[in-house]
């Protein structure tokens, strides 16, 4: 299959990209047996499925009808990451007056450089993800084209029949739409098109404050656009600690970013080359005007066109793919894993769920998803990153929980670094120094997250965190002052007095 239509813009970078996921040309084989695991969809979780299961011996076909590396490397964590990588770059060189660096206010954004920076990285990194990769490298039989159940037991792909032992469905989600009268017909960007943008746009509606829409609207904002950002909810990042969402949310406003939190849409207006958004918002209407529009208000998952009724599959258009626990579908040949079934959207969690298929599904494994710690990182500046409860969990679930935060203006390296605003805080279960849950707020959470995530993980408790020692200074003292502070919870007043009687008694 070749007729897929040229990513945009048609440069290099893009043909290289292309040549790598998708080569023109390319034949599919002719299949010989029965595969051990047919997998169908190419990205992470795909990708992963199939990479392990060859490793270990497997007889593997993996099936992708547009590009290899999925949502993850053509749009979504590798060019939005390189895209915040170069808004920040514009942020920082504009703000550095406090350090002494003057000029800042003369600097300016060449935002087609940038982007042409991210597919130039986007291109160099998609070998790892390339059809010839998993065909020449790992002996994977890799299928371009649409797949389908035609059996319980077979998927054919342009009238290729491939039978399997197990099959293993990871055909991922796509930007979810809005019903909004209108929109459709003034035409908007998604994390599907916003890359293939090569004019920064001077009017930009950002409609959706998850982490999308919080992480598109800073950059573009940084950029030089003037931004506003629309959500439906009363708060931006409606999930996370009320306490991280409201720094983010003061941080916006101070990059100049339009914030209009709890509205309800009306329509959309097209106006000659304008693009007028009618809302109402306590009970008052008004429009924001703009040159385009960005949507970013979560996932659908992939499930059509993949004949599921016929390979006895049960799915919800909106859901997904039901699983079990083991990820095992109501067809007990076939797993499924990633974004089309899972609520946890994430490269990461598709990453291991994909482990868990191929213990699963190749060497009968009883590995649980409701096992796996997964942490997240919504990756504005400052970062929030988080694992576990919240507390409002624990609070549903009937636990009791100590809460202990670490705000960064306590923490040196923060200061020095003038990077303050946020804190560390972890919720354990009260009485003990067991991790339940644990929020970051600093411009690196993301990596600052992977200790507690280890703790939880591994059942150590916050004492064996005290007991380590932390490299000074950096940000990720804050987790050590964490746990210190819960060991200063620990001396009640009996232990200090017995302590104290034990001193003076030494002193003789």
């Amino acid at each position: 299959m070749d007729n897929i239509p040229p990513l945009l813009p048609d440069d290099g970078h893009n043909r290289i990209l292309t040549a790598n996921v998708h080569p023109a040309g390319w034949v599919n084989p002719t299949p010989t047996g029965r595969y051990n695991l047919v997998v169908i969809g190419g990205g992470t979780a795909g990708l992963v499925c199939a990479a392990g299961a060859a490793g270990l011996g497997a007889k593997v076909a993996l099936v992708e009808r547009h590009l290899l590396g999925g949502d993850c490397l053509n749009v979504g964590c590798v060019p939005s990451k390189g895209l915040i990588r170069a808004a920040r770059a514009a942020h920082d060189a504009c703000s550095g007056t406090a350090f002494g660096i003057r000029g800042g206010d003369r600097i300016t954004v060449d935002f087609a450089a940038a982007m042409e920076r991210m597919r130039r990285l986007r291109s160099e990194i998609s070998p790892h993800d390339s059809a010839r990769r998993f065909r020449d490298d790992l002996g994977v039989d890799v299928y371009f084209g649409q797949a389908s159940f035609a059996e319980s037991d077979c998927i054919e792909v342009d009238g290729t029949r491939l039978f399997f032992h197990r099959a293993a469905i990871c055909t991922g989600a796509r930007a979810a739409a809005l019903p909004i009268p209108g929109l459709k017909e003034a035409g908007y960007l998604t994390n599907e098109t916003v890359f293939s943008l090569t004019e920064l746009p001077s009017r930009l509606a950002v409609i959706g404050a998850g982490p999308i829409g919080c992480e598109l609207a800073q950059s573009f904002a940084r950029f030089g656009s003037r931004v506003t950002l629309i959500e439906a909810a009363p708060r931006i990042l409606g999930r996370e600690d009320r306490d991280g969402a409201d720094i983010l949310h003061a941080a916006f406003v101070r990059e100049g970013i339009d914030l209009r939190l709890g509205v309800n849409f009306l329509r959309v207006e097209t106006r000659g080359d304008d693009k007028a958004i009618v809302m109402e918002r306590n009970g008052v209407a008004e429009e924001v005007v703009v040159d385009r529009i960005l949507v970013g208000v979560g996932r659908t998952p992939n499930v059509e066109g993949l004949n599921l009724e016929r390979g006895g599959i049960a799915y919800d258009a909106q859901v997904g793919i039901t699983v079990t626990d083991t990820l095992q579908t109501t067809n007990p040949r076939v797993y499924a894993a990633g974004d089309t079934c899972s609520p946890w959207k994430f490269t990461h969690t598709a990453d291991a769920q994909a482990r868990i298929v191929i213990a699963n599904a190749l060497f009968m494994g009883r590995q649980k998803t409701s096992a796996l710690t997964i942490p997240w990182c919504t990756y504005t500046d400052p970062e929030i990153a988080h694992v576990g409860f919240y507390e409002r969990d624990a609070e549903a679930k009937g636990v009791e929980v100590t809460t202990l935060t670490v705000p960064l203006a306590d923490v040196d390296r923060a200061v020095l670094d003038g990077e303050t605003e946020g804190f560390a805080r972890v919720h354990l279960k009260k009485g003990s120094d067991r991790i339940l849950g644990a929020t970051i707020v600093a411009r690196h959470a993301g990596e600052m997250i992977n200790e507690l995530s280890l703790a939880i993980a591994a059942g150590l408790g916050l004492s064996a965190i005290a007991r380590t020692i932390h490299p000074y200074p950096t940000q990720a003292e804050a987790i050590r002052k964490l746990a210190d502070a819960h060991n200063r919870t620990r001396l009640t007043p009996f232990i200090k007095r017995a302590l104290s009687a034990w001193l003076a008694w030494q002193r003789g």
